[in-house]
């Protein structure tokens, strides 16, 4: 276990020497050794002796050998911090229950018996074992100790909370897991010995990831292997781990691979518990289940290593882009989907002449807005020429830019309008008895004003009424056309990115939840995905473009001087923060932590995501404000800063903790 909460789990499947407790006590005591670093090594179903022993079981040599051979597991765990979970057969008066056996630092902690016992199709558990019932003794002598047993035992270090089940326990509608949950159990242990056949790897998998969802837990199932397989069934060693609903580690298995696995495999990776709580937290109905848990628990306590060395998990470093290339088209269109029907709904409501206006700026932003209106109005079959883009260039406008703003809005259909807003500008300036950057353009021209801005130093291009005034003006001109569609996305609002009352504002905006590397993302799918031709060419063009507001003059070549990530950090790392702040609600450090590990498109240095996250932080409070009046848009994604809904911050909280040293 580590400071930020991370614990390490290790699943075995085992080389098995059915009906062979000694040979399977030697093989579990050799992968301790190469699992040592584990907090938790988690072994399948009557792992000490097989599961396939048939009527074998009501031998009392086998079952004196068994209990001899966990004990020899039971010692090669002396002095170890961690938590080791064997399958046996264990006898109780006139009764034999399938056992999982919970060892740490040289001594049995408890036994938890299974309690749904197949006897059905290949399965026949019930000719040699009993169910529990939850009405055994507390305890039992297990060869020279008394131990805990029962269904109502959790294993306890710290916030560590361990609940174990068997096999055909998860496969029940209600799981002994489940009420181990609502109990307070977060790593949930699953000893297995499951048959393969054709599509229940799939069922399987499903099973365990929608279990830990559930239960807002980790899930940890280890199944018996290849040379378990007897007679009628195979056993493909399927051993996965999830995490609140999400897969985290699968191993391969009979029918998934080419190989025939003889012998003894093992997965380890990192469970976040510290993340676990807090979702638990947040998700206040789920302690509302407590009241109908059949039983208290017992917690047996236990201790684990304080440390651990490096992470055993993959950690995105763009968490809010989809991963998986089996299903990213589907995500995608899932996206466009939510985007879509949120904006219809609002039009809709709209007088049926009423035309759509968005300010296109030749960015990322604006194109996807314009992407979300046109794919809005094909599916409501409405005409795409009652979109009407408008695209303003100002005193920071570059040639590529604004004649990608044009060409999008042709390749798109819609209706096009460009407006110059630079002689607006210029006589608000005077209006405002305002000289920008110390100029005095009472009586300049728009060309002499332009040509002047030229001779200020790039380092001292800093004057927030120059860039305030453009995007300003340009909401003016959008909102006195009629229904405006806002393009602002959810990482600008998150830095208090934009100008208040200017792209601040709109009457609807479909980008609100959509953070800025998902933007980029989108922009490029669609480009690859629907576009061909120019089209594309000119959206990828659009993505390659050096993310900008475009206020600040640009150099004497037309090249884009103020760089938006230049000054406030790549957006990669803005949203990486977004998500562990908003969504997992973890500390600087642990971010930072995360940070180290994370699989970002580019390499980083410390210092820049350090500095990066101070920028995060300071900006994240300090714009509140602008995050507490902001036009309806619809949530996308598990993430969203609308102050309706998600996210409720009083706008001068103090930002101290998260930015003092």
């Amino acid at each position: 276990m580590n400071q930020y909460g991370f614990i390490r789990l290790s699943t075995v499947s085992l080389k098995t020497a059915v009906a062979n407790p000694k040979t399977n006590a030697a093989e579990i005591v050799r992968l301790l050794v190469e699992v040592e670093d584990s907090d938790v090594v988690l072994f399948p179903e009557c792992s000490i002796t097989g599961y396939t022993c048939g009527d074998l079981f009501a031998n009392q040599e086998l079952l004196d050998a068994a209990v001899e051979a966990t004990l020899t597991v039971m010692r090669a765990t002396c002095g170890r911090q961690q938590l080791v979970v064997v399958g046996t057969p264990a006898r109780l008066g006139n009764s034999l229950f399938n056992t999982a056996v919970v060892l740490h630092d040289g001594r049995v902690l408890g036994i938890v018996p299974k309690q749904f016992i197949p006897n059905y199709k290949e399965y026949y558990e019930g000719r040699w074992f009993s169910a529990a019932t939850g009405d055994e003794p507390r305890e039992i002598d297990y060869a020279t100790a008394r131990v805990p047993f029962g269904i109502d035992l959790l294993f306890s270090c710290g916030k560590v909370v361990v609940g174990v089940e068997i096999c055909e326990d998860l496969w029940m509608p209600l799981a002994p897991s489940s009420f181990q949950a609502v109990a307070g159990a977060n790593v949930l242990l699953n000893l297995s010995a499951s048959s393969e056949i054709i599509g229940k790897a799939d069922y399987r998998r499903d099973l365990v990831v929608g279990q830990s969802g559930r239960c807002i837990a980790a899930y940890a199932y280890a199944s018996a292997g290849p040379t378990e397989s007897t007679t009628d069934v195979v056993f493909s060693g399927h051993c996965l781990v999830a995490e609140n609903g999400r897969l985290l580690a699968e191993s391969a298995r009979v029918g998934a691979s080419h190989s025939l696995l003889r012998e003894s495999t093992h997965h380890t990776v990192d469970i976040d518990v510290d993340r676990l709580q807090t979702e638990r937290r947040m998700v206040t109905s789920f302690d509302d289940c407590v009241a109908q848990l059949p039983r208290d628990y017992r917690h047996i306590v236990f201790s684990l290593r304080p440390s651990m060395e490096g992470l055993r998990r993959s950690v995105s470093g763009r968490p809010f882009v989809p991963s998986r290339e089996d299903t990213l088209h589907a995500r995608c269109g899932e996206i466009f989907g939510i985007q879509c029907a949120a904006l219809a709904k609002r039009v809709e409501q709209l007088p049926g002449n009423a035309t759509l206006h968005i300010g296109i700026s030749g960015g990322l932003d604006s194109t996807l807005a314009l992407l979300v209106a046109t794919k809005m109005s094909d599916r409501l079959k409405i005409a795409r020429s009652r979109i009407h883009g408008l695209t303003m260039p100002g005193f920071g406008t570059t040639d590529g830019t604004r004649a990608n703003a044009i060409e999008v809005m042709k390749h798109l259909q819609v209706t096009a309008e460009s407006v110059d807003i630079r002689e607006l500008c210029l006589q608000a300036f005077r209006d405002l008895g305002h000289r920008p950057f110390g100029i005095d353009c009472g009586k300049m021209s728009v060309a002499e004003f332009q040509e002047a801005l030229h001779g200020v130093p790039e380092d001292q291009r800093s004057d927030l009424v120059f860039e305030n005034v453009q995007a300003r003006i340009r909401t003016f001109l959008l909102m006195n056309r009629g229904f405006v569609i806002g393009t602002g996305d959810m990482s600008e609002a998150a830095l208090g990115w934009s100008t208040y009352n200017g792209d601040h504002m709109s009457m609807y905006n479909p980008n609100g939840s959509i953070p800025k590397t998902l933007v980029r993302f989108l922009v490029e799918y669609a480009a690859e995905h629907e576009f061909e031709g120019e089209a594309r060419r000119t959206l990828l063009a659009i993505a390659a473009t050096t993310i900008s507001p475009e206020l600040l003059p640009p150099s004497r070549h037309g090249e884009i001087v103020q760089s938006t990530e230049q000054t406030l950090g790549p957006y990669e790392l803005h949203d990486f923060f977004l998500f562990h702040f908003v969504r997992n609600g973890f500390s600087r450090e642990k971010i930072l932590f995360l940070g180290q590990w994370a699989e970002f498109t580019k390499t980083y240095e410390a210092g820049l995501i350090e500095k990066t996250l101070d920028t995060f932080c300071r900006r994240f409070f300090t714009y509140q404000f602008k995050r507490s009046c902001v036009p309806d848009g619809p949530k996308v994604g598990t993430v969203s800063l609308s102050p309706r809904g998600d996210w409720r911050m009083p706008s001068d909280a103090d930002s101290g903790i998260w930015t003092d040293d």
